[in-house]
């Protein structure tokens, strides 16, 4: 099977070594993670920021949201769902709060990020994107095992 182009969305300051085993998983590619001091240098201006984010989801099919405690309230992952639906990509969004983080353990489950977001139909894109919310007992392993066929189906759901 050939390995998936997709972008991650998350709260970096917050999630970021959950973040590091799911890229760890060895799936997908794409999306490399931009190194602390390279992230300081970025984060300088919002103009940088928005065209990093910009840059690095160009050629990438899907943009899977990993939703921490914090995710849905950081404007630059709205601003990454919103750009990525825009382009006609696969969204999903998968809850990490039950992946352990070695610093802070596991943290409670996040609101769903795409219930911020309305439609020009003045719906929810909650409607329209699937969560996934990985098993409490064995987060790492349910994610592993599915995240290839849930990245293939939002793909598969926005060419429809």
């Amino acid at each position: 099977m050939a390995k998936r182009q997709i972008f991650y969305s998350f709260h970096f300051d917050n999630d970021v070594m959950r973040v590091q085993q799911i890229r760890n998983i060895g799936v997908i590619e794409g999306n490399t993670p931009v190194s602390t001091n390279d992230w300081e240098q970025i984060r300088k201006s919002n103009s940088a920021i928005e065209k990093w984010i910009d840059d690095n989801m160009k050629y990438k099919s899907c943009v899977v949201v990993l939703i921490g405690s914090e995710t849905s309230k950081r404007p630059w992952v709205q601003y990454e769902i919103i750009k990525g639906w825009n382009d006609g990509k696969g969204v999903l969004g998968i809850y990490i709060h039950n992946i352990n983080c070695a610093r802070n353990g596991k943290c409670s489950q996040g609101l769903n990020p795409f219930d911020n977001i309305s439609l020009k139909n003045g719906g929810k894109l909650s409607s329209l994107v699937k969560c996934y919310n990985p098993s409490s007992y064995d987060a790492y392993n349910d994610i592993a095992n599915n995240i290839g066929s849930w990245i293939d189906d939002a793909v598969a759901a926005r060419s429809r």
